[in-house]
């Protein structure tokens, strides 16, 4: 039985992870869960798992919670609150396994306390491994600790990587739908509205991963992420356009090989794989032959995407500039979503704060949040 830290349980992420542990009750349990801000469906998850101790986002929700759960005659679940409650979360002494799908950097001080805990991770957050992959794969070396990715294109890698050693490996190709603009024209990109910017054509995400699919700053990310996750420079990791979304990633090996992974578009099944790594547990989740009749590959495009060229030179770069490009796009998203600024004024926005970027590599993770805050801060004067 693997006792699971589910941080992020109210997300996507951490709702398919319960369905999981509801389709496999002799494999996983919950032990606890850290859930933000959304109290109704922290009571529902409480009622229903049972954790010793659930953390929300602030003190007055815990209250509140705490409130509720007495009220229902819910007793002996610890209710905590804030960074130190997540914390509390990740590094309690019966967690087996500890699935990390709270979205930004919020999570990044949990994340990290898990893995010096020698905590096995799940890791569904790319901006925690693009702040500070550096500081937690260093970690996780020195203490044998596994980050085994749920985001899907690197969970497909991971998968793919299995198959031959890592000095073989040539190239990782991430896919990408290409979003709803990668056939839209070019001149009228600055008069796309956020309307038309939720639009994915393939995938159904929250509002900031959306716009970031329609940037591509969503694949320049994973780029990063990449990088730090297999040990690879930013030269060996390309991105094609795949815009059926049916092979979520491909790895070429020196030989000549290229093999690619295949599955339904569904979040469970890599999250299943990373919960029982390395077994493949008998699962639901086939897929339909059928649907490889018409696959397409192209090359993307940057003059029609400059984030992802962004991504590119802060991954070359690494340590602050990848702090700031995650930064910078999160408060530049937000004003495109408030009409403050056009489609287009996303990768600007980016490219000013970047140019007045430091060269530092943060040693600690106190270091990487205040490198966020100042790289926030210097987006917020570019906008103004």
């Amino acid at each position: 039985m693997k006792r699971l830290a589910i941080l992020g349980s109210t997300g996507s992420i951490g709702q398919s992870t319960l369905s999981i542990v509801e389709q496999f009750p002799e494999r996983y349990s919950v032990a606890t869960l850290a859930a933000g801000r959304n109290v109704d469906e922290a009571f529902v998850q409480t009622s229903r798992w049972r954790p010793r101790v659930i953390s929300m986002a602030t003190e007055e929700l815990a209250a509140e919670l705490g409130k509720r759960l007495r009220q229902a005659g819910i007793l002996g679940v610890d209710v905590v609150h804030g960074s130190a409650g997540t914390v509390v979360c990740s590094t309690q002494a019966d967690v087996d396994f500890v699935v990390s799908a709270i979205v930004g950097v919020a999570g990044l001080e949990a994340t990290h306390a898990a893995i010096l805990a020698g905590k096995p991770v799940g890791l569904a957050n790319k901006e925690c491994m693009v702040a500070a992959g550096e500081i937690l794969t260093s970690a996780a070396r020195e203490r044998k600790v596994p980050i085994l990715p749920i985001d899907s294109e690197h969970n497909a890698v991971h998968q793919c990587m299995r198959a031959g050693a890592h000095n073989e490996v040539k190239t990782i190709w991430l896919t990408a739908s290409g979003g709803p603009f990668r056939q839209y024209p070019l001149e009228k990109f600055d008069s796309i509205t956020p309307e038309q910017a939720l639009k994915h054509p393939t995938w159904v995400m929250g509002r900031r991963i959306t716009i970031d699919s329609a940037t591509m700053l969503n694949k320049g990310l994973e780029i990063i992420e990449a990088c730090r996750l297999f040990d690879v420079p930013p030269s060996q990791v390309r991105v094609t356009v795949h815009p059926q979304s049916t092979v979520h990633s491909l790895v070429e090996y020196a030989d000549g090989s290229i093999l690619a992974q295949i599955s339904v578009t569904d979040m469970r099944l890599p999250i299943l794989y990373a919960l029982a790594y390395p077994e493949r547990p008998t699962s639901n989740l086939t897929f339909d032959l059928a649907h490889l009749r018409h696959l397409d590959f192209e090359q993307p495009d940057f003059a029609r995407f400059p984030c992802l060229r962004l991504a590119y030179e802060a991954a070359a770069k690494g340590g602050v500039h990848c702090i700031a490009l995650n930064a910078a796009d999160e408060v530049a998203v937000e004003a495109f979503l408030q009409g403050v600024i056009p489609f287009m004024g996303i990768p600007r926005t980016i490219e000013a704060v970047l140019a007045s970027t430091s060269e530092a590599h943060p040693g600690t993770i106190a270091e990487v949040l205040a490198a966020d805050g100042a790289a926030r801060e210097r987006a917020r004067a570019v906008l103004a």
